[in-house]
């Protein structure tokens, strides 16, 4: 079942002396968070009064938070969103939404484990499928992504050699 809220990132450190915090975002993007207006700290709101990027990062400012002390006790706690308040394009998905899905061998129908974990290179997203004989890592582009089904609970798969690992 898909939680109600979406961590889009962990707050690092404080910013300035007004309370700001230091996040790094969990999206593609740092600017897909200045759409937010209300932020979730451990299923608590928290009212976004400025959401600016800086560089890689994103700094906000939230109601309440109005110094240094106050914003230090957020640091290294994640920030997330209400999934009712997100969405992506067609074909994009929430990384948390992907984990634990079945992955399958387009080829044979095989079940080759489930995705364990989600690398996030630069160039592209690796799943890294594991829990059956062998552990693969799959590059999360077209040429071996052939469909991805959340609400089905797979991804399947072309596989070419050399995308198996020890495990």
């Amino acid at each position: 079942m898909k939680s109600q809220f979406l961590e889009t990132g962990q707050i690092v450190n404080t910013h300035g002396v007004h309370g700001e915090v230091k996040v790094v975002p969990w999206a593609d993007c740092p600017e897909y968070l200045k759409q937010f207006h209300t932020f979730y700290l451990e299923d608590k709101p928290l009212k976004a009064l400025s959401v600016r990027v800086d560089k890689r990062n994103v700094l906000i400012r939230f109601e309440g938070v109005n110094t240094v002390e106050e914003a230090m006790k957020l640091k290294g706690k994640p920030l997330s969103v209400a999934r009712a308040d997100a969405s992506l394009p067609k074909g994009r998905y929430f990384l948390a939404d992907l984990m634990g899905l079945a992955v399958v061998d387009a080829a044979t129908g095989d079940t080759l484990g489930e995705v364990e974990d989600i690398l996030t290179p630069p160039a592209h997203n690796v799943y890294v499928v594991g829990g059956g004989k062998k552990r693969y890592m799959i590059p999360a582009v077209p040429a071996f992504v052939a469909e991805t089904n959340i609400e089905g609970g797979y991804i399947k798969v072309n596989l070419i050699e050399g995308l198996e690992t020890d495990v």
